[in-house]
């Protein structure tokens, strides 16, 4: 954590550290907004191709992880600045999830989704061991997921509607969080998390890129 430094008789550490954290923690709002609105519109075109339960596991599977994620935090107390982002996210897939239902003619099949996560969120913590498990699998999951963006991209090397701008403000988003986390927590379950999607959000920029350049080069 920073040190604590005094220049006449005031404290300016522990300030200019809680200045930065706000500063960080407002941009990644601003960043994910956006990312929202994004996957928002891109869920609501996958659902008329898709049916609803494929659909639905599409859209719990995220919201399941991020629901870990902010639960982690909770348990160990940590400040809110420092995953302020994740009831944003929570929401996000709640909107969508609800969407999916909701154009598939029956919103009441949502219900037995939000119950799971309502039971999750209270079971997560019955022993901490659980939890701590839990939030190792979720980056597990996460970073799988992400490699396997990989290999379709490899495989069909066409970046088809997949956003480079979404997946570099993915990567940025990790990056802040990494140095909040070192100006706060320390966490290193929390660090390892960061710096594995981060380096995966880079990798698939890259590649999203050097695909749509191959296009428009055919073109």
């Amino acid at each position: 954590r920073p040190t604590r430094e005094t220049q006449g008789g005031k404290t300016f550490g522990r300030e200019d550290s809680n200045s930065r954290e706000n500063t960080a923690s407002s941009t990644i709002s601003r960043v994910l907004q956006t990312i929202l609105c994004s996957w928002v519109r891109r869920g609501l075109r996958a659902v008329s191709a898709e049916s609803s339960s494929s659909s639905a596991l599409r859209g719990a599977l995220p919201l399941r992880r991020f629901l870990v994620f902010l639960r982690y935090q909770c348990y160990y107390e940590y400040p809110l600045l420092t995953y302020l982002e994740y009831p944003i996210l929570i929401l996000q897939d709640l909107i969508l999830l609800l969407c999916i239902f909701h154009f598939n003619g029956d919103v009441r099949r949502a219900a037995p989704y939000i119950a799971l996560l309502v039971t999750s969120w209270f079971l997560l913590t019955l022993q901490k061991w659980i939890i701590d498990v839990a939030i190792n699998l979720c980056t597990f999951i996460s970073a799988a997921s992400k490699f396997a963006q990989l290999q379709d991209l490899w495989k069909t090397k066409d970046s088809g509607v997949m956003s480079a701008l979404t997946c570099s403000l993915a990567s940025y988003t990790c990056a802040t969080r990494i140095i909040t986390t070192l100006m706060t927590t320390n966490d290193l379950t929390i660090l390892t998390r960061f710096v594995i999607m981060m380096t995966l959000n880079i990798w698939v920029t890259a590649t999203v890129l050097r695909y749509q350049k191959t296009d428009v080069k055919a073109e």
